[in-house]
């Protein structure tokens, strides 16, 4: 992603908005850890995130997680949506089309 200034230009490599919806999600009350996605991300390993910048430097994110068994699923993944909106906008300042959470499990002990 890229913004053009009177100056020069500023490149935001898609690494970091990953690892700013990660930490993110990771931070809110409720998830247990975050997932590979399903196919070829679990047999790979991916960090759990998809990241994809579309048209006018909007983002799109997939975030797949586990919830801890005594979350509201429904709240959880609210709030992993408002916050990751949050901290993509107000950190990083680019304009989010959507977040989709994707609750694949939940960690039992």
């Amino acid at each position: 992603m890229e913004t053009q200034a009177e100056l020069g230009k500023i490149s935001i490599a898609p690494e970091v908005l990953v690892t700013t919806a990660r930490l993110t999600a990771l931070a809110v009350p409720g998830v247990a850890r975050l997932i590979a996605p399903p196919g070829m991300g679990r047999l790979l390993q991916t960090s759990g995130v998809r990241v994809e910048v579309v048209e006018d430097n909007e983002v799109y994110v997939e975030i797949y997680v586990m919830t801890n068994p005594d979350a509201n699923m429904l709240s959880v993944g609210r709030k992993i949506r408002a916050e990751v909106t949050r901290a993509l906008q107000d950190m990083v300042g680019v304009d989010v089309q959507a977040v989709d959470v994707h609750i694949e499990d939940v960690a039992f002990t």
